[in-house]
């Protein structure tokens, strides 16, 4: 549907870090674009909406530039604005505030409509107050899906299901008044920003972080030397094998960021058998590995850990009765109980795609318009990111980006990754909306 002024339109679901690149890159090529977004803000999703100033970026100011041709873009932002250099981990709320200014200044007019799209086809998508946006393209951004709420916690203990929003911090913050003991599930990044959180508001009580491994995110480190050797594709097997002789060699985050360049060959080499043998024995190695954290937070950590505030521990949740929690310790026959004042989730955004909530993302499966990958990760994508229907044909129109298409190139949830997809589904849509013109013709 040619807008006003005869241009394409393409509709973007979703205005965090992928959406709102993707409709700068759009602009700059002369394509309309709206932006649909239940939040109130464009440009910072899940991972750079937090007001916590203790919310540190996990990668060093110079691999932060939203731009690909302008490797330094951030970098040189934020030195201008005197709050740090390209070997800094700026806070997140400052990186937000560089997309805000970006989306703000590049976006050349790109519209926003604050609602929620349910439905899709048509020729455009329908939304939760009935109207019918029509587009020539449609770009699910999506981002990261919300987990699920508990169940086994419903009811019990005071619970936090979803430790990002503005209402988690009022949460934690009261968590950290009352003391005692405060429960997170999970040891990742999540558990990081939530111990960071409670941290400043005070809390002087007991953090226990649980999982089933017990494994804390890395630090980063200043390595000396080349970044490594880059991994041929091979198999899980050997891949691992490969990882530990650079690492023997060297510093093993040399080892693992050689892969970067790689990484996704590496997956999209990979059997369907093989990727579920990496997803079920290595991730949880790998995002540790992988996403790391910066050395201040490390130490923060560190320092709460041996004072016996912040314990790390690998196990599960065995039962809850009322305010009560049952824990079996992994390496532990009997279990502990444990009446924390608060519990909070702390296992990171949906995992499985089939299970979302999300209403449009549930019609394009119910529908077959989209269909996910062999394990949930995402919806089913192309090479140039156009989606794949229940057929295995690509739906025509319908495109993703960014942690949507995790499925099919595993590293997607990334500034470096996501900047660069969101040029090439840029070029994509371009081509593709010049021929659908030159048919309809």
């Amino acid at each position: 549907m040619r807008s006003d002024r005869g241009h394409p339109h393409v509709a973007v679901v979703g205005g965090g870090f992928s959406g709102a690149l993707l409709a700068v890159h759009l602009r700059k090529a002369g394509i309309d674009v709206t932006i649909v977004e239940r939040g109130a803000r464009v440009a910072e999703g899940l991972a750079y909406g937090t007001p916590e100033p203790r919310h540190l970026l996990n990668v060093r100011a110079g691999s932060m530039s939203a731009l690909p041709a302008s490797p330094s873009h951030f970098a040189d932002w934020l030195e201008a604005c005197g709050e740090g250099t390209a070997a800094s981990f700026a806070p997140r709320r400052t990186y937000a505030r560089y997309l805000a200014e970006l989306f703000g200044g590049s976006s050349g007019g790109a519209a926003v409509l604050q609602e929620e799209a349910v439905a899709w086809g048509g020729g455009g998508l329908r939304l939760a107050s009935g109207q019918v946006l029509k587009a020539d393209g449609v770009v699910i951004a999506a981002g990261n899906i919300l987990p699920e709420p508990s169940r086994i916690f419903a009811d019990s203990v005071s619970y936090l299901n979803e430790p990002w929003s503005a209402e988690a911090q009022c949460f934690l913050a009261d968590a950290a008044k009352q003391g005692g003991d405060v429960l997170l599930i999970g040891t990742g990044l999540t558990a990081v920003d939530a111990v960071l959180s409670l941290d400043a508001h005070g809390f002087a009580g007991r953090v226990i972080a649980l999982s089933r491994r017990g494994l804390l995110p890395r630090a980063h480190v200043d390595v000396a030397g080349e970044s490594g050797k880059r991994v041929q594709p091979g198999t899980p097997l050997q891949m691992l094998r490969a990882l530990r002789r650079q690492a023997a060699a060297g510093d093993w985050r040399s080892a693992v960021d050689a892969l970067r360049p790689v990484t996704a060959d590496v997956w999209g080499g990979w059997s369907v058998a093989q990727r579920g043998q990496f997803l079920r024995h290595l991730r949880p190695w790998w995002d540790v590995h992988r996403h790391r954290i910066a050395p201040e937070v490390a130490d923060r950590l560190a320092a709460l850990m041996a004072s016996g505030r912040l314990v790390v521990a690998a196990g599960r949740i065995a039962g809850v009765e009322g305010n009560r929690v049952r824990i079996r310790f992994r390496g532990e026959r009997e279990e502990q109980s444990l009446v924390p004042g608060a519990v909070v989730n702390c296992t990171g955004p949906q995992g499985d795609l089939r299970r979302s909530r999300d209403a449009l993302l549930v019609d394009l499966l119910r529908r077959g318009a989209a269909r996910t990958d062999p394990f949930g990760l995402g919806l089913d994508v192309d090479a140039q990111c156009r989606v794949v229907g229940a057929s295995g044909r690509v739906t025509p129109g319908l495109y993703a980006i960014g942690p949507m298409t995790k499925g099919t190139f595993w590293e997607s949830v990334a500034v470096p990754d996501i900047r660069r997809q969101a040029a090439e589904i840029a070029a994509t849509l371009v081509a593709d909306l010049a021929v659908d013109a030159r048919l309809a013709s």
